[in-house]
Formats: structure tokens, C-alpha cells, sequence
């Protein structure tokens, strides 16, 4: 599991697990599986997001 840095907002998409191995549901000859590491498409593969900027107050 992975850790957080207390200060870094963790992703609301993937909280925290950024990366994951899909397989394709092909076989290598040896018999293992293909498999594909995709990506968070929100944090690109950190884990964090920066964070939101605070809305003004005044005009």
C-alpha cells in the first residue's frame, strides 16, 4: 500500500493506487499473461493532485 505525504492531496480518482496492470487476455508463449500498466488519467500516474485554487472573494 502506498504512502501518503500528509501535506500532497491524495487523487479523488484513484486514491493513491495511480497505476494498474490490466491484462489483455492474451497469453505469452511461456504461458504469462500480456498485460498493459495503465495510468490515473487525473494525477498521470503520481498518486496526487494539486491543489484547487481558492476562489477570490472580491472583484
Amino acid at each position: 500500500m502506498p504512502q501518503h505525504d500528509s501535506t500532497a492531496p491524495v487523487c479523488r480518482d484513484c486514491k493513491g493506487f495511480a497505476a494498474v496492470a490490466v491484462t489483455t487476455g492474451t497469453r505469452h508463449r511461456d504461458g504469462s499473461r500480456t498485460t498493459l500498466l495503465v495510468d490515473c488519467r487525473t494525477c498521470k500516474g503520481t498518486g496526487h493532485t494539486a491543489p484547487t485554487a481558492a476562489l477570490s472573494a472580491g472583484r
